[in-house]
């Protein structure tokens, strides 16, 4: 906790919501809790796995007023990011500072479905009623700054695996800059591990080599097809990684951090330097905790060191909706109470014994006269009302059935988005594979173009060469080599007589 939360709160507690592990935190002693209770002196912190959340950055005009931020920002995002306007998304944001432009500030923005919000915490509220701080993972990152259990700056890369999830985020001089959630939870890696073994075999089988077997000395027939999945894993790094460096204009990634949920005994960090020769070391850090157990999920020790650092040197950015009601004298209905109480003392204090004796035989049939009248008077407006209800409960239960259809074909469409978005193949990568071939025959390319049509993307490379059968030559390898990949059209070789070369189109489209 900071040290304005150490005064109110005796403990904290961490909440995993996706395996529903809990883990309680008293001074500097971390302990799994496995029946979770309410308890109003425990301060709780959860966290929303990467692929939960939308990340993007916006930038806003300087000329706009803090008081309007927010509505600013809520209005960008919507527009550039064509969120659906039917869905209130929770937005969190927070800002980076970019020296270069003088017009602008630059934010990372965070937005989230509720109904995920609701749907991932339900099981949670039920057990512990409240969440002070729901953060997106990424952003746990910069407690391990705060602290100082890294001290160096430049660019680091952290990648981490757990059941149902795994992200890449990348700091730079100790501040957030990306992250991007990757087809590689440990989940995901079981069924890539079958499809290349082959043969399908148990979760616990798999999860169980994975920690406890090392690449360098076991000779099960499994070696072979982690070495395979662990190949695969390091070259989508390395695409992520290469995207990330010039989209944000980093010139070097001077360190990566790799851990998972599960401790294993392969030295994954020994491997991915050796594959992407970038220096690296295990996503497994000194927090200065003690534990019951001797290895800690690295999000359960982030969410804990999270809490004892000041608001000022953490990002905030909380998605909880299951805050704690305020203290009784702050709320309305608590003013009202004390406040009633007070009229009430003072109001015996007035000398009304007298008056009281000699017409309470009156006030008292009058007030039975006056409540007989109010009560019935109440008792047929309920009655009315009650009927009202129930006739707009089934028009409501009718509307609800409409908006839960409505919102699944919603849901749909936004998920086949999504997948469009993250398998959409990278066009650079493309061309540059297209470039070292077209190097390969000693074929020039004059120009280049691209086009959608139909469901169907397809780039025409005007290209130039000293003899047409370079040509020939070119489109037969192409066509080889690239067969599961492009298909290729060629029309027609030209020779222009003056400059004594040959031109022509070709079209590549994208299977």
């Amino acid at each position: 906790m900071s040290k304005s939360d150490q005064h109110s709160f005796s403990s904290v507690i961490s909440v995993n919501p996706y395996k529903d592990t809990f883990v309680n935190g008293v001074s500097s002693f971390l302990s799994e809790s496995k029946n979770p209770e309410f308890s109003k002196d425990q301060f709780a912190i959860s966290y929303l796995n990467t692929k939960e959340f939308i990340n993007a950055q916006i930038e806003i005009s300087k000329n706009i007023p803090d008081e309007d931020l927010y509505d600013a920002i809520n209005s960008k995002a919507y527009d550039e990011l064509a969120l659906d306007q039917a869905v209130e998304y929770q937005i969190q944001y927070i800002e980076t500072f970019n020296n270069l432009d003088e017009d602008n500030r630059h934010f990372h923005v965070f937005i989230v479905d509720p109904l995920e919000v609701t749907q991932t915490f339900t099981t949670v509220v039920e057990k512990i009623k409240y969440l002070d701080v729901i953060i997106p993972t990424p952003l746990l990152l910069k407690s391990l700054y705060s602290k100082e259990i890294i001290d160096s700056s430049g660019v680091h890369c952290f990648i981490y695996f757990q059941e149902n999830d795994a992200f890449i985020t990348i700091y730079g001089d100790k501040e957030f800059i990306y992250t991007k959630s990757i087809k590689y939870s440990l989940l995901e890696m079981h069924e890539r591990f079958c499809e290349l073994y082959g043969e399908r075999i148990e979760y616990n089988t798999f999860i169980d080599f994975y920690t406890n077997h090392s690449l360098k000395e076991t000779d099960s027939e499994y070696k072979e097809y982690f070495i395979k999945l662990y190949k695969e894993l390091f070259a989508n790094i390395n695409d992520v990684l290469t995207y990330a460096k010039r989209a944000f204009d980093i010139e070097k990634i001077e360190h990566v951090y790799i851990g998972s949920q599960l401790e294993t005994i392969t030295k994954l960090d020994e491997m991915l330097a050796v594959e992407l020769h970038i220096k690296a070391s295990e996503f497994n850090f000194d927090y200065g905790f003690e534990s019951e157990k001797v290895y800690v999920d690295q999000l359960h020790a982030l969410m804990h060191t999270y809490t004892t650092i000041s608001e000022y040197e953490r990002y905030e950015c909380n998605f909880s909706v299951y805050h704690r009601p305020p203290a009784f004298i702050k709320r309305e209905s608590g003013k009202l109470i004390l406040l009633t109480a007070a009229s009430f003392a003072l109001a015996f204090i007035y000398p009304i014994t007298y008056w009281f004796l000699n017409y309470s035989q009156v006030i008292h049939q009058d007030l039975l006269q006056q409540e007989y009248r109010e009560v019935h008077n109440i008792k047929i407006t309920r009655q009315s009302t009650i009927r009202n209800k129930e006739a707009d409960k089934v028009k409501a239960l009718a509307l609800l059935e409409e908006e839960k259809l409505e919102y699944t074909n919603k849901k749909n469409t936004l998920i086949k988005i999504h997948d469009v978005k993250v398998n959409y193949p990278m066009k650079a990568k493309l061309l540059a594979t297209l470039t070292k071939d077209l190097n390969r025959f000693g074929v020039k390319m004059e120009s280049l173009s691209y086009h959608e049509s139909n469901n169907t993307k397809t780039f025409d490379l005007d290209l130039v060469s000293s003899k047409d059968r370079k040509i020939t030559k070119l489109v037969e390898y192409l066509t080889k080599i690239h067969e599961k990949v492009f298909k290729f059209e060629l029309e027609e070789i030209t020779y222009d007589e003056e400059i004594k070369v040959y031109f022509s189109q070709l079209k590549v489209n994208i299977l």
